[in-house]
């Protein structure tokens, strides 16, 4: 069975928006951040994504051209009610009402060997943290400075985790950091 990954891309200040809830500044380039190595291994290593309910509504229940055609588990309170679209027979959507365990367990024997990526949220990211569900982080930062906005790590955890970096990637806008957690 593969790891449940926890990612965020952020600015060097350790915001995963600006004051204004705006991420365009993170990705000035998404032509070339698909280019990246360190996309092409999360593709191929992804069996499956758990997104937040914010993160499914920025792209407008659109998933047209999505990176990861891979089941896709929403956690959210109420499934909305209008159709995705850019669903197909790989790239599937499952809304999940029952929490983040169950979110993760689904997406777990969706993903089969491969990872589950939890991407998009500070907060469903730190409800796995919580849960102790996380076997690494990736985190990307980008040379960007927003003084204020969204913290991915605000809200603490109930326990100290630590950290073995495994991987580090650079492209000339960001760079990834990629950890384990030690258990």
């Amino acid at each position: 069975m593969g790891n449940v990954i926890i990612g965020a891309t952020m600015s060097l200040d350790w915001f995963m928006n600006d004051r204004n809830g705006d991420v365009s500044r993170l990705y000035p380039d998404l032509e070339a951040l698909r280019t990246t190595e360190m996309l092409a291994e999360e593709i191929q290593t992804t069996g499956a994504v758990v997104m937040g309910r914010r993160a499914y509504n920025m792209a407008d229940g659109d998933l047209t051209d999505y990176e990861y055609q891979v089941p896709i588990f929403v956690l959210t309170h109420a499934i909305p009610e209008k159709p995705a679209k850019g669903l197909n027979d790989k790239l599937t959507l499952t809304f999940v009402t029952s929490g983040i365990e169950s979110a993760i367990e689904q997406a777990k024997a969706a993903a089969g060997d491969k990872n589950v990526l939890v991407v998009g949220g500070a907060s469903t990211a730190q409800q796995c943290l919580r849960a102790g569900l996380v076997d690494e982080i990736h985190i990307g930062i980008v040379p960007v400075l927003f003084g204020e906005g969204l913290r991915f790590f605000e809200s603490q955890v109930n326990e100290q985790i630590e950290l073995e970096r495994t991987k580090v990637f650079t492209s000339p806008t960001r760079t990834d950091l990629w950890f384990r957690v030690v258990k």
